[in-house]
């Protein structure tokens, strides 16, 4: 049974992967597959996991060659938007790619596609300008199409400025609904993780941070609610380790062996009496002897981690 449309199908209807064991049948990867790549979703990933699938097996499953050389082209405009050292031809209808490396110093590009040869300017990545100053750099264009959204600036003036941003990594346009939800956004052109309300690449720990972003929220925090939010952390911070430490240790010291009797107690129907007593009271007694080391382990660690990070993390963003 194909695991996307539920149907039952012939093995031979099930094509391998060769970057994950997840099968699928030939239509409905088909169909996947067609939807991703007209979404401009490059690379494709399974669609059961987050492995990407491999250029051979995305060949072998579209069966439409104009589909087939979309793929390779936003393959290619992703690889490309991603480096730092690329530019695009700012001349209308013209999507060509200079690999620009080194030409800080010297940034008068010319355009190699035949019939352009456009010359801009490295920096501002406008028409060659040697008489005049930098104007302010636009948005990079997108993946799919590199000047469609600058060609139509009158749409986007319509749209709140909460709605569309852009990412910090290629500057491609990024539209969100303004509903309070997630902040970690996902660039589908160059793959950057950001935080929505500061724009900035985020890490593992960036809505733990005292920054004033949010996990969930329309807007930061302001300037005097972040202040005043870091000096609760310091002010209270023993109290409610003290708390946490007072209420961690009886629930692990004594919840554990309670958890381990009633888990041995479940597992062993087919014992006599006698014998799941003697189990019973034998996982009791090591559990307690193990529950009290696990307890200083989670108490002596966990509690230096929150005093580092409160009074040295928060106490410096607290001073800037």
């Amino acid at each position: 049974e194909c695991p996307l449309c539920l149907l039952p199908q012939p093995p031979e209807a099930f094509p391998t992967l060769a970057s994950c064991s997840h099968r699928s049948c030939w239509a409905c990867l088909e169909q996947y597959l067609r939807l991703a790549v007209s979404e401009s979703r490059v690379p494709v990933s399974c669609p059961h996991c987050p492995a990407a699938l491999q250029p051979s097996d995305v060949h072998r499953l579209l069966p439409e060659p104009a589909l087939r050389d979309k793929y390779e082209e936003f393959l290619l405009r992703r690889l490309l938007v991603a480096d730092p050292g690329t530019r695009w031809c700012p001349a209308p209808d013209c999507s060509y790619a200079v690999f620009a490396h080194g030409c800080a110093e010297c940034p008068r590009l010319t355009c190699g596609r035949e019939g352009c040869g456009t010359e801009f300017c490295y920096h501002c990545r406008q028409p060659w300008h040697p008489d005049s100053p930098c104007a302010p750099m636009p948005p990079a264009p997108s993946l799919a199409t590199p000047t469609a959204q600058l060609a139509q600036p009158e749409e986007l003036a319509h749209a709140e400025a909460e709605d569309i941003k852009v990412c910090p990594r290629c500057s491609a346009f990024i539209m969100k609904i303004n509903d309070g939800s997630c902040n970690r956004m996902n660039c589908t052109v160059c793959g950057c993780l950001f935080c929505w309300l500061c724009l900035r690449e985020i890490s593992d720990v960036h809505f733990l941070s005292p920054s004033g972003c949010t996990f969930w929220g329309k807007r930061p925090w302001s300037r005097t609610r972040t202040i005043l939010w870091q000096l609760g952390m310091v002010l209270g911070a023993p109290m409610v380790i003290s708390l946490a430490a007072g209420v961690a240790v009886p629930v692990i010291t004594i919840g554990i062996p309670i958890y381990m009797g009633r888990k041995v107690l479940a597992g062993s129907p087919g014992l006599s009496g006698c014998q799941q007593c003697l189990s019973v009271t034998s996982s009791v007694l090591l559990s307690l002897f193990v529950s009290p080391i696990i307890t200083a382990l989670t108490v002596g660690v966990g509690v230096p981690l929150v005093l580092t990070y409160v009074y040295g993390t928060v106490v410096l963003s607290l001073c800037r």
